[in-house]
């Protein structure tokens, strides 16, 4: 069984940044695709990004990238998110995700090609 853990979120001011972890067990990151979604009050699960089982390409949605990073780290076994230039639209409730197996079949962006979710940090950047 998989299991994510989240951390890292908080509050922080518009221009600060946060990084967010996430810790799996069950599998090793190192062989898997994993993404980052967020879903704000009101609002559907949006996709943030995402890399590729090996790590080589990396996926961000319009709205974050230049300013939010996806990375590994296989020792610890967890996925990073490094937010910079955060803006009150960026509040929400942050997940990382997996799929079932380890690669995403189409495109990485729809919460539906991801199976394991963890419970979310809520991330909340004031003006």
């Amino acid at each position: 069984q998989v299991q994510l853990v989240e951390s890292g979120g908080g509050l922080v001011q518009a221009g600060g940044s946060l990084r967010l972890s996430c810790a799996a067990s069950g599998r090793s990151i190192g062989a898997s695709a994993m993404g980052w979604f967020r879903q704000a009050p009101g609002k559907e699960r949006e996709f943030v990004g995402a890399l590729n089982w090996s790590g080589g390409r990396l996926t961000y949605a319009d709205s974050v990238k230049g300013r939010f990073t996806v990375s590994r780290d296989n020792a610890k076994n967890t996925v990073l998110l490094q937010m910079n230039s955060l803006k009150p639209e960026d509040t929400a409730v942050y997940y990382c995700a997996a799929p079932l197996g380890a690669v995403v079949v189409g495109d990485p962006k729809e919460p539906k090609k991801y199976y394991y979710w963890g419970q979310g940090t809520q991330v909340t950047v004031s003006p």
